[in-house]
């Protein structure tokens, strides 16, 4: 029997599905075949046969062509999601899905294979330490998915899914690369598969000098899976170990920053982290019943060296994250119906050593949630959900302890008049709670705390075509009360994390796919945000750093031994970071282009890849406008070039 309806977050979900994935499977970098490509929007595997309706999925084989190293550049390159420059020294820019600003990673969940990698501290995931060549695919479903993933995930989640064991086979890469800015990386990933046991480990080591001054960066990942498995079961252990050393050059004023975008502010300033993550997961089925399950740990140490303030700080960071649910499928006819109940538990403690104060916080959380799906004879879906999370936040050093409640709910439902017609809606409420790291910084009263973030969502849109003749067009808004976010005119202008007056975002998003011919395919993402106060003394003014528009445009081109692609990226005018009065000139477009090369030689590939190919100067990043001088700017880097040599066995 095929698997069961999609619950209600795959109504919201893909446009740019390939059409391996389609037919439902995929093809290792060996040319061996791999498992089937299934979404997993409802947190259980789903049969490819029935397709998601607007979720965007990258496969492997397209972040192979567009010589992608690290999830966050194939989400912001393949998934046309915007990404602003990182303050530090590795690659993981700060996404936003929907139009959150300088919190927009914080309004979206970040998962792999189901364990939740979004931090509970003001810090972006860290994406890139995710072996590249683990990944069978990353779906990013957009929109309100709280009843599912729970706190932030207002803007939506961004699955990465790592490759399913294979059994009886065997297959492995080296990849080595140089480049400009004193680029220089190796990567090593090797698979072994019996008849119920398989085995992976991967390694890869970066440094680069940076584009800027103090921009340098060392990083160095680890990661190993043992999975056995059967037809209706698989457990595994995983394990990841992440370490990075980083420059932190500062931000530049606009004067700097005519002068030598190059240049850093801060000479010594620099940062580290260790990040381990060891994860059990367990499925396993039952006739019309799946249970599933992931244990997850880790530990993290963050360093700050502030020479410029003479300054330190150290904090040691541990989550524990429990996740059991259930799924039962019954088939009367043509009608399906899915039933899914879960229970998430989580523990997040933090302890800060630094030459300023010490400070310690803690965080628990235990929610329940029940998702229904009913499909009528594949032409129509109905589906609904809730939540309700329970959760306590704590810390000595900052007198503060309480303990709240929060709940989501959502209703979808879909519908296809004609076979390559697919017109769906969506209703809900999602929410997000403040970081203890926002809960430490605020101009509130001793003891008193930030309220939770609560979003009212809707949305409207219709896929029409399929596969890689296929347009999605979305509507939507979200209704935001108390929307956590740094507010640099609270506290008598000194700035706190703040709950603002009422927000609002609301646009639109086109993603479109079209195979011209047999070795040409194009694919266009095009976002329009909205995104402002709805009520209080900014009531009709814009948010800050959400550019209006975004455009991201690709073509891939494979003829023989012989690939090429290339990719545009224009990003629209936004306000400064502190503008909330929308006072300050808006900070300028751009468009950025990069473009791949390569060629296979037996087991061989050679590649040249250049990003940034017009070498244009510009930023996505400018926190500060006062009295017309702008200040607070980190630059994106300049033209880079790599030249990349890999090997398949």
């Amino acid at each position: 029997m095929r698997a069961a309806i999609f619950t209600l977050s795959t109504l919201v979900a893909g446009s740019h599905i390939p059409a391996q994935a389609q037919a439902g499977q995929s093809t290792d970098a060996a040319g061996g075949q791999l498992a089937p490509v299934v979404v997993s929007a409802s947190r259980f595997p789903n049969d490819p046969a029935f397709p998601p309706v607007a979720a965007t999925v990258i496969s492997a084989e397209q972040i192979r062509d567009a010589g992608i190293a690290d999830a966050n550049e194939a989400i912001r390159k393949l998934g046309g999601v915007y990404g602003r420059q990182s303050s530090a020294g590795p690659n993981d820019f700060p996404l936003d899905l929907r139009g959150f600003g300088t919190n927009g990673d914080l309004n979206m969940v970040v998962l792999v294979d189901g364990v939740r990698i979004s931090e509970n501290e003001l810090t972006t995931p860290l994406l890139s330490s995710i072996p590249i060549e683990t990944i069978e695919r990353i779906e990013i479903v957009r929109g309100g998915s709280s009843v599912l993933y729970g706190a932030g995930a207002t803007g939506g989640t961004i699955q990465i899914i790592t490759r399913r064991p294979q059994a009886n086979a065997g297959h492995g890469s080296l990849v080595g690369e140089v480049g400009s800015d004193g680029q220089r990386a190796g990567r090593a990933f090797v698979a072994r598969g019996w008849d119920n046991m398989s085995i992976d480990a991967s390694y890869a080591k970066s440094h680069a000098d940076g584009y800027r001054d103090n921009g340098k960066s060392n990083q160095e990942n680890f990661s190993t899976t043992v999975q056995w498995f059967a037809s209706d079961w698989r457990f595994g252990l995983r394990a990841n170990i992440a370490r990075a050393d980083y420059g932190l050059p500062g931000s530049l004023t606009q004067a700097q920053y005519q002068a030598n975008a190059r240049q850093s502010t801060k000479p010594l300033d620099n940062g580290s982290y260790d990040n381990d993550t060891v994860t059990a997961f367990l499925e396993r089925r039952f006739g019309a019943v799946d249970v599933a399950a992931e244990l997850s740990h880790r530990e993290k140490i963050l360093r700050g060296n502030y020479f410029s303030t003479a300054s330190r700080s150290v904090a040691n960071i541990r989550s524990t994250q429990f996740s059991p649910r259930v799924r039962h499928v019954l088939q009367v006819g043509a009608l399906k119906n899915e039933l899914i109940a879960g229970i998430d538990l989580g523990e997040w403690s933090s302890a800060t050593n630094a030459s300023y104060g010490n400070s310690d916080a803690a965080q628990r959380s235990k929610a329940l949630y029940l998702r229904d799906e009913i499909e009528f004879e594949r032409n129509a879906r109905v589906a609904a959900g809730v939540r309700r999370e329970i959760f306590n936040q704590s810390s000595a050093s900052g007198a503060y302890g309480r303990q709240s409640a929060v709940n989501a709910w959502d209703l979808q439902a879909s519908y296809a008049p004609l076979r390559m017609l697919r017109a769906f809606a969506k209703a809900g409420q999602s929410y997000r709670l403040a970081t203890p790291d926002e809960n430490g910084y605020t101009a509130l009263p001793g003891g008193q705390l930030l309220k939770p973030q609560v979003s009212h969502d809707l949305e409207f849109g219709a896929t029409l075509g399929q596969a890689e003749r296929q347009l999605t067009l979305r509507w939507f808004r979200h209704n935001v009360r108390d929307e956590l976010y740094y507010d640099p005119t609270a506290n008598f202008g000194f700035g706190a994390n703040s709950n603002l007056d009422p927000t609002r975002h609301r646009g639109v998003e086109l993603e479109g796919s079209l195979r011209v011919s047999e070795s040409v395919l194009l694919n266009a993402t095009w976002q329009h945000i909205d995104a402002q106060f709805s009520a209080g003394a900014n009531s009709g003014k814009q948010l800050a750093l959400v550019p209006k528009n975004t455009l991201s445009t690709r073509i891939n081109w494979k003829s023989g031994k012989h690939s090429a692609d290339a990719g545009l990226r224009w990003v629209d005018r936004q306000r400064m970071g502190n503008d909330f009065g929308n006072s300050c000139a808006k900070m300028p477009s751009y468009t950025a282009i990069d473009a791949r090369y390569a060629v296979r030689v037996s087991a061989w590939e050679f590649a040249v890849a250049g990003t940034n190919l017009a070498d244009r100067k510009y930023y996505s990043q400018a926190y500060d406008c006062a009295g017309g001088a702008v200040s607070g700017i980190y630059p994106e880097n300049g033209r880079e070039v790599k030249f990349t040599a890999r090997y398949d066995f």
